[in-house]
């Protein structure tokens, strides 16, 4: 049913093509006799043919309106073919993938005009006529058409890469954030674990000390034994929500941003850590964030410095990190930066392999932190990434956050509308640099045409009638004018006349030279009327 329906609105489609193709040409060939009755009547059929494969050869069906149009006028421009001339211009530009079939057409065509205008002896000015009319009853139409291929193709192949992107990033976020979370359970048990040994300790403590009566002992041993059972349970279970590429943490819990910005600076990365406001040298000595701040709070801080600094090392080698803590008491907050220049041109090459899913992991920390994430390109061509968090347990920041930085599937589409819109770019500049240089083709031959086309009045007086046609134009300059002054009435039917300009680049008279039977039989000056 489907492909019935498919063929039936092809067969629709080609008929309307050439019913509105065919229309101007029934109306010509009411009037028409001769050889132009049997071009119009061989258009029919040849027209029928290009609109059954309009779809898939458009290019086919031009080249058959072309054919047919310089079969009626070698300057290309008729009444029963501008229709099928346009159509089919634009049919091209619209179901043909690339421009270059066409542009290779339109340049045969150019070429086919002059060889035909040289051949029938029509003139320069015949073939100028024809590149115009291919011009703005074809090319025109090509370019609406290839306009509207690339919108439709833009939309379309947006809305395909938007939803295929969002699919995969809404994917891509969810095994991120599972990933953080496990990471999260790995930061407890690294706090439980510890808590649990010392509680296993001092029950040992308590185990062995002769004061206690031995029920006193017992009970300490089954707390021990217990203490050491929970902290096995917690390390098996931990081992269950982590992933396999997931290392176990490396850093103790307890660790400070100071240590990690100092680990970091031995291992090659010129890194700086600067204080803000709230900030004493009391802290600074310490090496802390600042002791007062949450379980949460503190590993998500650490875990912003840490992931800003991998990725500053992997994405931009070389260039200088700076990482600022500051903290405002009366907001309630802690604020942390990790800033980035860009990398050095002489630089290490930057990692290429990324998941790209440390930001997005880190957002849900911060997140389930209290916090409020930030990151992306600073102003100076680097990248920052940075993050308020709460100073008191249990509270979370409500404030607006930044910017978020352009989805995949939008820089995506921006680069597909940059591809085609260099695409329809380049479909138009061709076609105007042909126009602009046919113009200047055109206005320079006219001018060189004018000025060569001046007959000396003297060599006008010396001519006699009767004299051979050959010896006439011996005498005669290279170029006519391209026809009589305006409002002149046209010679007896059958003199063959020529006509020649009294004056350079004025046209409103000349000099007419007619012929019949190869002999000059009159000559006159004959001005507009106009």
């Amino acid at each position: 049913m489907i492909r019935w329906i498919r063929h039936g609105g092809a067969a629709r489609t080609a008929l309307l093509l050439w019913l509105t193709a065919c229309a101007p040409v029934l109306l010509k060939a009411t009037s028409a006799s001769g050889r132009e009755l049997w071009v119009l009547l061989a258009g029919f059929p040849l027209l029928a043919g290009a609109a059954a494969v309009a779809r898939t050869r458009p290019l086919a069906g031009l080249a058959v309106a072309v054919g047919l149009s310089l079969a009626l006028n070698v300057e290309l421009y008729t009444s029963s073919y501008w229709a099928a001339l346009a159509l089919w211009g634009c049919l091209t530009g619209r179901w043909t993938a690339g421009a270059r079939p066409a542009l290779w057409f339109f340049g045969a065509c150019s070429v086919a005009g002059a060889l035909l205008a040289w051949v029938t002896d029509s003139g320069v000015w015949a073939w100028f006529t024809a590149l115009t009319t291919l011009l703005f009853n074809v090319v025109l139409p090509w370019l609406l058409g290839r306009y509207r291929r690339q919108y439709e193709h833009l939309v379309r192949a947006g809305w395909e890469l938007a939803d295929r992107m969002e699919r995969e990033q809404r994917a891509v976020a969810d095994r991120a954030r599972l990933r953080e979370r496990s990471r999260i359970a790995g930061d407890m048990h690294d706090s439980l674990g510890h808590d649990l040994a010392l509680i296993a300790l001092r029950a040992a403590a308590l185990q062995v000390d002769p004061e206690l009566s031995d029920r006193h002992r017992a009970a300490a041993a089954e707390l021990r034994e217990a203490a050491s059972a929970a902290t096995g349970q917690l390390r098996d279970i931990i081992g269950v929500l982590r992933t396999g590429d997931d290392p176990a943490p490396t850093v103790p819990a307890d660790d400070g941003v100071g240590a990690l910005v100092e680990r970091a600076r031995a291992s090659g990365l010129a890194v700086e850590l600067e204080y803000g406001e709230g900030y004493g040298p009391e802290d600074k000595r310490h090496d802390s964030a600042g002791a007062a701040l949450p379980p949460m709070a503190d590993r998500a801080l650490y875990r912003v410095v840490q992931e800003a600094l991998t990725n500053a090392a992997k994405h931009a080698p070389g260039a200088a990190v700076r990482v600022r803590l500051g903290r405002d008491r009366e907001a309630g907050e802690i604020a942390v930066s990790v800033a980035n220049g860009p990398r050095p041109a002489d630089g290490t090459p930057p990692d290429p392999a990324s998941g790209g899913n440390g930001l997005v992991g880190l957002d849900e920390r911060v997140r389930l932190a209290g916090g409020v994430l930030a990151h992306g390109p600073s102003p100076d061509g680097g990248f920052e990434v940075s993050a308020r968090l709460p100073l008191t347990a249990g509270v979370a920041l409500v404030a607006e956050r930044a910017a978020a930085p352009a989805s995949t599937s939008a820089r995506e589409l921006a680069r597909a509308r940059q591809r085609v819109r260099r695409r329809l770019v380049e479909s138009i500049a061709v076609p105007l640099a042909v126009t602009a240089g046919l113009a200047v083709l055109w206005g320079g031959f006219a001018l060189y045409t004018q000025y060569h086309s001046v007959l000396d009045r003297g060599t006008y007086d010396r001519l006699e009638i009767g004299e051979p046609r050959a010896d006439v134009e011996s005498r005669m300059p290279p170029y006519t004018m391209d026809g009589p002054p305006d409002g002149v009435e046209a010679p007896p039917r059958g003199w063959d006349c020529a006509y020649y300009a009294v004056r350079r680049y004025e046209g409103r008279s000349a000099y007419r030279l007619c012929f019949v039977d190869g002999r000059l039989i009159a000559k006159d000056v004959v001005t507009s009327r106009l």
